[in-house]
């Protein structure tokens, strides 16, 4: 067996391999390998860092390539705007002394409108407009064939000012050179705003062959204190062809569609939002509805007024000015617009609005120059009214005491000539005896009737009147409404569930006047006659029932009106008594009658031939009837 002996080579190869180990683990620590290893690793994975980067923005592009085409097969043309990137919930504001509006990208249109130097009844801001309770939109198709409305688009908001005036201009843009715009202005301490609908460079865009229809609607918030009383004061109005002034129904609901539409008005009793086109609407649609049905049941809304109207294009293009209202049923303000507008204030129609307007207007105007306090202005109002209207009284109350004076001489001519069968004859007496006498019934009823006027134009006066809301008197906290002094915990029909003082007391002043009056007007007519209704029991009937019907009604009416109808009987009962006590002189009367009788009478008019002619054939056609009947 050979014998192994040991390698040289071998043995120098290990120690050069041992040397080289040594060396490379002296030169590269563990740490420095690990540092190596990642940056060997960082190296590797960039390119997929990259195309996970590059991967990322492509999908965003892509996306956006898709919401662009989206919005371009929603809208067509108009997708230009949808890629601005504004704010759909984005708002701006336009602010004077008197206005605070909030108008919303979307729909380019009024969110909120704040009227600031009033308060609702329970003394919260008062908005016109919130919540989305009134909707501004125009509908209109385009040669894209797609039927677009604006309250559904977002419009571009700029905001400038001209002087003291705010301009805020809302596009809808095609692009940066076509577009639909809504451009309103506001100015300082002004209600009415500026507001222009017109489109340019879009005359190739808006289908001419679609109608372009402007829907505007409102729901009326509650803002006093009954919202029966305000249900009965608000109304649709609007001014139509050759200026003629209209309005829908109060009660219920009423829709007219009419032509040749200048302006329309959604009135809320003391507030009011109007549009005013200066290019008449060719027809108008008007709608309005109430939207509350018991006063016991909390609402929100009182009523729900609708306008809808086509709009023309002139050349291909919108091109409308209107101005919009939103502010108090301020009679004096609403005229100095010179629109007619003021006729929404409801003074009432012929006679009793021109003694509204020229009379009770600047009286109460006037009063309120130097006086604060309401209640006192209604008083002294009451005052210089029945002062003027006592000459009137004094002309009834002379003419009853004539009639008195003659009552016992009529009498004796009814019972000289009993019988229906004398019923002519005995009138025809008695008015030669009137004749005579220098006494007429006319002389005591005309008085009375030109009363009629006055009294019905402060029944439209009072509760119009704006400046009498939240104005206190005594224990009325707010002139424009009920005075309630007791709560019921029960509602009765037609009274309400309180109890208001002032018409209490206004009923117990027309009791005493009618109960005075009563002996008055019996003493106007004529001896009871066969055949002829009790007047006496009529009257009587009437004197309950009047104050009956004032306590009733009343109750829920401005506590103003009750004042001054409470007021003016206590004057007018004063009145009668002092006319009565120191002035009529029932002796020097029965003289002055008989002093006449025994004057020449005065030759016959034509109109009393002919009235005696025609009751001289009225009583031979009687006599020859009865003549007839005894034959039979």
């Amino acid at each position: 067996m050979e014998e192994k002996k040991f390698d040289a080579n071998s043995i120098i190869g290990f120690i050069l391999l041992g040397a080289i180990m040594f060396w490379f683990m002296y030169t590269n620590p563990p740490e420095e390998q690990a540092t190596e290893e990642q940056a060997t690793e960082k190296q590797t994975n960039a390119p997929a860092f990259q195309e996970a980067k590059t991967k990322t923005l492509t999908q965003e592009a892509v996306s956006d390539s898709l919401a662009y085409a989206q919005a371009q097969q929603r809208l067509g043309n108009f997708a230009y705007s949808a890629s601005l990137n504004v704010s759909e919930t984005g708002t701006t504001v336009l602010e004077n002394e008197v206005l605070k509006l909030t108008f919303s990208n979307k729909g380019a249109q009024i969110t909120e409108a704040l009227v600031k130097n009033y308060k609702t009844y329970n003394a919260l801001p008062l908005y016109i407009i919130k919540d989305a309770n009134a909707s501004f939109n125009i509908n209109f198709g385009t040669t894209s064939n797609r039927i677009l409305n604006t309250k559904d688009l977002v419009f571009q908001p700029v905001l400038t000012q001209n002087g003291d005036n705010s301009i805020l201009s809302m596009k809808l843009k095609v692009s940066e050179h076509e577009y639909l715009e809504y451009r309103y202005e506001l100015k300082p301490d002004e209600y009415m705003i500026g507001f222009a609908v017109q489109s340019i460079g879009l005359n190739t865009v808006i289908n001419s062959s679609n109608a372009i229809t402007l829907d505007f609607d409102l729901k009326a918030y509650r803002h006093e204190k009954s919202m029966k009383y305000e249900n009965q004061m608000s109304a649709l109005y609007y001014e139509k062809e050759d200026g003629k002034i209209d309005d829908l129904s109060i009660s219920g609901s009423d829709a007219e569609e009419e032509t040749d539409v200048n302006w329309v008005g959604f009135k809320q009793h003391f507030f009011s939002t109007v549009l005013n086109s200066s290019t008449p609407f060719k027809t108008a649609k008007l709608s309005s509805e109430t939207l509350f049905e018991d006063e016991t049941i909390d609402s929100v809304f009182t009523k729900g007024y609708s306008l809808q109207a086509p709009l023309a294009l002139n050349n291909g293009e919108l091109n409308y000015n209107f101005d919009l209202f939103i502010g108090p049923n301020d009679y004096e303000l609403l005229a100095s617009y010179d629109k007619q507008l003021e006729n929404i204030v409801d003074l009432g129609w012929g006679i009793f609005g021109w003694i509204n307007r020229h009379a009770f207007i600047p009286l109460f105007a006037f009063l309120g120059g130097f006086i604060s306090n309401y209640g006192l202005i209604i008083i002294l109002m009451t005052i210089v009214v029945r002062i003027f209207m006592s000459p009137l009284v004094y002309k009834s109350y002379l003419s009853s005491a004539k009639m008195k004076v003659l009552r016992p001489e009529m009498t004796e001519i009814n019972e000289k000539y009993p019988g229906k069968d004398n019923a002519m004859k005995r009138q025809q007496e008695t008015m030669a005896l009137q004749r005579k006498a220098g006494v007429s019934m006319l002389a005591g009823c005309i008085p009375a009737l030109l009363q009629m006027p006055v009294f019905f134009a402060l029944f439209r006066f009072f509760p119009s009147a704006i400046d009498l809301r939240q104005q206190g008197f005594l224990w009325a906290d707010d002139l424009s409404s009920y005075d309630s002094v007791f709560k019921l915990p029960f509602n009765i029909p037609m009274y309400g569930d309180h109890v208001s003082l002032f018409p209490i007391l206004a009923s117990i002043a027309i009791f005493f006047y009618m109960r005075m009056s009563q002996s008055q007007q019996m003493n106007m007519q004529q001896p009871a006659q066969e055949g002829m209704p009790d007047m006496q029991k009529m009257m009587k009937m009437m004197m309950y029932f009047s104050p009956i019907m004032m306590l009733v009604f009343f109750n829920s009416y401005g506590a103003g009106l009750s004042l001054y109808y409470f007021i003016s009987n206590l004057l007018t009962i004063t009145i009668m008594l002092v006319i009565k006590n120191f002035i009529i002189d029932e002796d020097k009367i029965h003289a002055q009658i008989q002093e006449n009788k025994k004057r020449p009478e005065k030759k016959k008019s034509k109109f009393r031939e002919r009235m005696d002619e025609a009751m001289k054939q009225a009583q031979q056609q009687q006599q020859a009837q009865q003549k007839g009947k005894k034959k039979k």
